[in-house]
């Protein structure tokens, strides 16, 4: 497996010769010029995940992929004429020899001033390779035992005792942080401070910032 950190919550991974980029947010710079794709999967419909503008740009680069997002999000897509299939909970789909099991239903609660909307993480397996869950935007679901978990670093929705919580609970063999846009560089490091060390026993995290691909066997 090979993952790609492109800003906040885009992760490209590299899998079982399957390209699979998920959370094209507007906090992700460059993702649109991305090309030969497989798949593009959407956990939800903020914008941070989903960039409705720049979304056509990576459709066109990449005609064969399937967008495939989670359901209230498909509707806010075709009001922008972009169609796209629904992730399912619990019924999982295959990318090639990838299989796609979608999990969760609902967004984490910010405060009571925001509604709460769909979200729907994705485990990814596939024979000879790690596995990997992008829970999107909720720490309270279960994906089963998983090599990778891409860990939302901070959100308006969590704080650090939440987000030790719930990589404590995966307890994967490698922890991604992902969704660090809003934190200063001194901020971050703080964050992976608390991850590295009160995190799970044997625990690796991986530090893709920067943008350089890292392969994890």
């Amino acid at each position: 497996m090979r993952l790609t950190h492109l800003g906040h919550a885009c992760l490209l991974v590299e899998t079982a010769d399957q390209r699979i980029l998920i959370d094209p947010g507007c906090f992700s710079p460059g993702f649109e010029e991305l090309a030969d794709l497989d798949a593009i999967l959407v956990t939800h419909q903020h914008t941070d995940h989903v960039d409705v503008e720049r979304l056509p740009r990576l459709l066109e680069l990449t005609p064969g992929a399937r967008l495939l997002v989670e359901a209230q999000t498909a509707e806010v897509l075709l009001e922008s004429d972009i169609a796209a299939q629904h992730l399912v909970p619990g019924e999982p789909t295959r990318v090639g020899p990838v299989e796609v099991t979608p999990v969760g239903q609902l967004h984490a609660v910010n405060h009571d001033r925001v509604p709460r909307v769909g979200n729907t993480g994705v485990v990814l397996r596939a024979d000879g390779e790690p596995s990997l869950f992008h829970p999107g935007d909720a720490y309270d679901v279960e994906p089963g035992d998983v090599d990778v978990l891409a860990l939302p670093l901070s959100a308006p929705w969590c704080a650090v005792r939440d987000t030790l919580a719930f990589v404590r609970s995966v307890a994967p063999r490698y922890a991604v942080p992902v969704h660090d846009a809003t934190l200063s560089e001194v901020g971050r490091a703080l964050y992976l401070h608390h991850v590295s060390s009160f995190g799970p026993e044997g625990m690796e995290v991986i530090d893709l910032a920067g943008g350089s691909p890292r392969e994890i066997g």
